[in-house]
């Protein structure tokens, strides 16, 4: 059963059972919650009449306790696998079967030659790599230590994006590696692009009827679980009915330009108002926001088609004008290969259909950089094209996730968002971010519909008094900014180390004010900066890092977690060479030992990254 965690801040008890408490829950199955809820609600009513409460009877045991286990595989970086997986279970168990989730960095991986059924929900991240989570066990499979599995029945769920070239990249190794080994596919795998929740839902109602018929699952009376959970997150608290089917309107109350004169980015806090929304969050969460296109560029893109906007199409949501469509419901700048393959379907263009040949990928990824698909539009016109075909092609626009900049115990009646306004010009056109920008300009006098996105791999340790080390250069500093105001409001005692990096100290060096305060105050330990144009070398944060590595490692060493956030294609993998550098060094360990060293880190949930 899912829980969010209990706080000793937030509840009636201490650290210690607090912390009991939420990882009992996490290990019930739902009919024993409700069994337990039931037992314990006649102790609070036998303690109120002064008589000692009778034993309950025991539960029946489950049909699906005989069957064999069923094994729930999960590798998620920011929480949407976990999340289907914990449905998976839920749906499993209420069918009868034997079924237990496991993240993928608890798991052992020589475990898995014992399997005989094993369900695999993986995220890809980035350009094709796995989560933080999921290496381990990605790496095994792929090693000489990779068992034989010949006995396996298996079935995968793929989780990615098409705007990457290496869609659901993880996924696609996970299935064709366990078959290699000798494991039985019991259902085709499933890719499932950012709008996943229906094809979610149907492959789950799939996947557990096929192995209810394999292992003779049965009735249980376990509660059938009707709702699919919301995007990204642990389970909602009492009154928080938002999420990203039914986001909650919100109003821009604050916009602000945190960069001063003369800089070079262009980076505003955003604050919002969520006092009516009944909206709760932990720092380390992201903030959902479904944005809408910017009016010139559909009225670009409808213009360069030849269409009206008037123009009547079956949208998302029924029968709307095209205008409406391409403005709420799709998205039209993103260029993916999917789109550009449909696309040629219709185009019949040999020049077009040239570029998508196998041995032009390269060609086409540098077609597709820094192009939108009214370029494609333009370049590769279909005469006698309707407003309706064109949608067809189109996927669902997407949320965009920021990470909250601010503590619900602080504010708890606004959210806080750091955000870069994407402006760029590319192949002789202006290009702007769709979110950033209506946010940056747009957002004034408006609601824009928002909902909290979860993250249980991204969070403060529940030790107040365990110190925390944040890197956060640009942007990424956000949910840091969070991790202070919630650190002030419990009182928390344990030091607390920030790394900063941006181009200017004048002009870049964002919530200033805030960090100088909380050092002055002694709540922020340490702070060290890095501005990577204020002198002839550049000086970034892993440089940082690596000249303090000693202090790092001895704050790691008396129980500190590393929290990394930001730019994932340099930044966090140039701060991962920096911290496996300095342990090396510091624990006088090879390449190997510090590597596992690090890993032994994550899996205690004390190197910790949100990097996009």
């Amino acid at each position: 059963m899912k829980a969010t965690p209990i706080q000793e801040h937030t509840s009636p008890l201490n650290a210690q059972q607090a912390q009991q408490l939420t990882s009992l829950i996490e290990t019930l199955t739902p009919m024993q919650v409700t069994w337990i809820s039931g037992y314990l609600s006649g102790i609070n009513a036998s303690a109120a009449t002064g008589e000692v409460a009778a034993p309950q009877q025991s539960m029946p045991a489950a049909q699906g306790d005989a069957s064999e286990p069923l094994t729930i595989l999960y590798g998620s970086q920011t929480g949407n696998a976990e999340d289907i997986a914990e449905t998976l279970r839920e749906r499993a168990e209420a069918a009868g079967l034997n079924a237990t989730v496991y993240d993928m960095l608890d798991y052992k991986p020589k475990d898995l030659k014992k399997e005989k059924n094993v369900i695999v929900c993986v995220s890809t991240h980035g350009e094709g790599d796995p989560p933080d989570n999921a290496e381990e066990l990605h790496a095994f499979i792929y090693g000489k230590k990779a068992p034989k599995l010949d006995g396996l029945k298996f079935s995968v769920l793929a989780f990615g994006d098409t705007s990457y070239e290496h869609f659901c990249q993880t996924g696609k190794d996970f299935d064709a590696q366990l078959e290699k080994l000798g494991g039985k596919r019991l259902t085709d795998r499933v890719d499932l692009d950012v709008d996943f929740d229906e094809a979610a839902e149907a492959w789950i109602e799939t996947v557990v009827d096929k192995y209810k018929d394999e292992l003779g699952g049965g009735d249980t009376g376990h509660p059938t679980v009707t709702a699919m959970p919301s995007a990204g997150g642990a389970a909602a608290s009492a009154g928080e009915t938002y999420s990203r089917k039914n986001p909650y309107p919100a109003e821009v109350l604050e916009n602000v330009v945190l960069n001063g004169r003369g800089s070079d980015k262009e980076v505003h806090h955003i604050e919002m108002d969520t006092e009516e929304s009944g909206l709760v969050w932990e720092p380390g969460d992201s903030l959902g926001i479904i944005p809408e296109n910017d009016p010139a560029v559909v009225e670009e893109l409808i213009a360069a088609l030849g269409l009206s906007p008037e123009e009547q199409v079956t949208g998302i949501d029924g029968e709307v004008t095209l205008q409406h469509a391409l403005t709420h419901q799709y998205e039209i700048t993103t260029l993916t290969r999917p789109l550009i393959e449909k696309y040629a379907v219709q185009a019949q263009n040999e020049s077009l259909d040239a570029l998508l040949a196998e041995d032009q990928r390269e060609v086409l990824a540098e077609y597709m950089h820094g192009r939108f698909i009214i370029d494609l539009v333009e370049d590769y016109p279909i005469e006698g094209i309707t407003g309706q075909d064109f949608v067809r092609l189109l996927r669902k626009l997407p949320p965009r996730l920021y990470s909250i900049a601010s503590s619900h115990a602080a504010n708890p009646d606004e959210i806080h968002l750091t955000v870069a306004a994407v402006r760029y010009e590319s192949v002789g056109r202006a290009r702007n971010g769709v979110a950033s920008i209506q946010l940056a300009d747009r957002s004034e006098d408006v609601q824009l519909p928002i909902y909290i996105d979860h993250n249980k791999n991204f969070k403060l340790p529940d030790n107040n008094d365990a110190p925390i080390i944040m890197i956060g250069p640009g942007t990424g500093v956000a949910p840091f900014r969070a991790f202070m105001e919630e650190r002030e409001e419990r009182e928390a005692g344990g030091d607390n180390w920030l790394f900063f990096g941006a181009q200017h100290f004048l002009t870049d060096f964002y919530y200033q004010t805030d960090w100088l305060r909380w050092r002055k105050e002694g709540l922020l330990t340490r702070m060290d900066v890095a501005f990577s144009r204020d002198q002839e070398e550049k000086v970034y944060v892993q440089d940082k890092i690596r000249a303090a590595g000693k202090d790092v490692f001895d704050w790691i060493e008396h129980g500190a977690t590393v929290y990394v956030c930001g730019d994932a294609n340099a930044m966090a993998h140039d701060v991962h060479e920096a911290l496996l550098e300095l342990i090396g060094e510091n624990a006088n360990l090879d390449a190997e030992g510090a590597a596992d060293y690090l890993k032994k880190l994550q899996k205690e949930k004390r190197y910790q990254r949100d990097v996009y």
